[in-house]
């Protein structure tokens, strides 16, 4: 049985720290969208996300740090680091051309003085995440959508993902109520 993923969240100078303990999935990923959307909406403008207690994301947790990177800079700059990923974490955002929209942190050098105060300064994610069949549905649609948004591979490898949920929220919003 795969151990529950812990979301870990706090400020930490003049940084918003998330560390993922655990599985970065579908299942948690609307949890930490929400949370950095909330930090951003506040001003904050540096995010780091730590994936050193990080196995593995899904590509919906991918399209969420996306699509949060692409909001970052609509809202006037700013960075999303991703720290301490391991050789599968960092072989699929580079594959995916993460790279280019993330600040990927590869040798340990960024935020230096804030990995030292980052474990005692963070708290489990009180963010709610439980969401009905529908508000999930579309947010694992924006999450691959803002995949395909990198990259026209992303776009080919990615549609018939979109297409699928675009069919299900359809049928889901034009089903008649009971």
């Amino acid at each position: 049985m795969t151990p529950p993923t812990h979301i870990l969240v706090g400020t930490v100078g003049r940084v918003f720290w998330m560390r993922v303990d655990g599985r970065g999935t579908f299942q948690n990923s609307l949890q930490a969208k929400k949370v950095l959307q909330r930090v951003i909406d506040k001003g904050m403008s540096n995010l780091v996300v730590d994936l050193e207690r990080c196995p593995m994301m899904d590509s919906t947790f991918l399209g969420m740090l996306t699509g949060t990177a692409l909001n970052l800079r609509e809202a006037g700059g700013g960075t999303l680091s991703v720290l301490n990923a391991n050789q599968r974490n960092l072989q699929l955002l580079t594959s995916l051309g993460l790279d280019h929209i993330l600040e990927l942190d590869r040798d340990g050098c960024l935020w230096t003085e804030e990995r030292k105060q980052a474990g005692s300064a963070l708290e489990h994610c009180a963010e709610v995440s439980a969401a009905c069949k529908e508000a999930q549905t579309q947010h694992v649609l924006s999450a691959h959508q803002s995949l395909a948004e990198v990259s026209d591979a992303n776009e080919c490898r990615f549609h018939d993902v979109i297409e699928f949920l675009e069919k299900e929220l359809e049928a889901s919003t034009s089903a008649p109520s009971a």
